[in-house]
């Protein structure tokens, strides 16, 4: 099968020939249609993760896929060859991943593809829709709050934008002023980030924010923590040191009902993946590059077959 593979930590990823995963009792084959680009797959092959992950090379990097079932293994019964399925295919160890023509996956990190979605948005949902509905989690936010997303018009914020609206909170988003228009038709009040933040958002929420998310890091802390009313309710999922402000960390877990959950908003129409660039596999190089930049809107995707 073609894949892409990293030889050694910081060394350009290569399209190769690799042979076919094993497919473990409670492991599903999948035969990939698009692999969705995530900052934290160019960060696990330049070893930034390599302290608190098991990463052996050469590595196939990758955790959001979209595809059909191949094969199963011997004890699974939820799936059969040729469903259609989404993943966060996060394993204990890091190392067979989803840029790749087959891809072998635990069942409890699998879903059924949402059927409004085409591959291209099913392959950019998994991981930063996950990240978003487990940040919202973390925040307890419900109907009637008042919600600070910072970065929200990223791939992560723009799914937390459309979930708190459809829980029925309101939104104040962070992001570039040319943004402002893509953040009011996601539901959110769109502000400026950088110096004045704080004054901005009070202008429209005059008492601060019940809960705030950060999926930027740096300044975006502080602010939300002088913003919102109990620091418990400040979530990050950039800087782990917010622990020790009070604040909670996310790192986006593995969850089929999470999985299962936003493909019902997405199918009920409240939520939709926007895909800004879909590259071939071959172009890996390009869409990390892309990634790298932190001036997309919505999802870089691969498309494998």
């Amino acid at each position: 099968m073609k894949a892409v593979t990293v030889a050694a930590f910081g060394e350009p990823p290569q399209v190769s020939e690799q042979p076919e995963p094993k497919v473990g009792p409670d492991t599903v084959l999948v035969r990939v249609k698009v692999a969705g680009v995530n900052p934290v797959d160019w960060k696990v092959a330049a070893g930034r993760l390599d302290s608190i992950l098991y990463v052996y090379l050469p590595l196939i990097p990758g955790w959001d896929v979209a595809g059909v079932v191949e094969k199963v293994g011997a004890a699974v019964t939820e799936y059969a060859p040729g469903d259609e399925v989404i993943a966060y295919d996060r394993m204990d160890t890091v190392q067979h991943g989803a840029y790749a023509e087959l891809v072998p996956v635990p069942v409890r990190s699998l879903a059924r593809k949402p059927a409004s979605l085409s591959w291209q948005q099913a392959g950019g949902l998994p991981l930063a829709g996950l990240a978003a509905y487990q940040s919202l989690q973390a925040a307890d936010v419900a109907k009637g709050d008042t919600v600070l997303v910072n970065n929200a018009a990223g791939g992560v914020g723009s799914f937390a934008v459309q979930i708190a609206v459809a829980t029925g909170a309101r939104v104040i988003g962070t992001a570039g002023e040319a943004k402002a228009g893509y953040l009011r038709s996601l539901g959110a009040e769109p502000v400026a980030y950088g110096e004045g933040l704080v004054q901005r958002v009070r202008a429209l929420a005059p008492e601060g924010v019940d809960a705030a998310l950060d999926f930027y890091g740096g300044e975006a802390i502080s602010a939300s923590m002088e913003l919102t009313k109990s620091p418990s309710r400040v979530v990050s999922l950039v800087d782990p040191a917010i622990r020790e402000l009070g604040g909670r960390y996310v790192f986006v877990r593995p969850d089929h009902a999470g999985l299962a959950e936003l493909g019902s908003l997405s199918d009920a129409g409240k939520l939709t993946v926007h895909v800004e660039q879909e590259l071939p596999l071959t172009d890996v190089a390009e869409a990390w590059q892309l990634s790298q930049s932190g001036h997309t809107t919505g999802k870089i995707v691969l498309r494998v077959s």
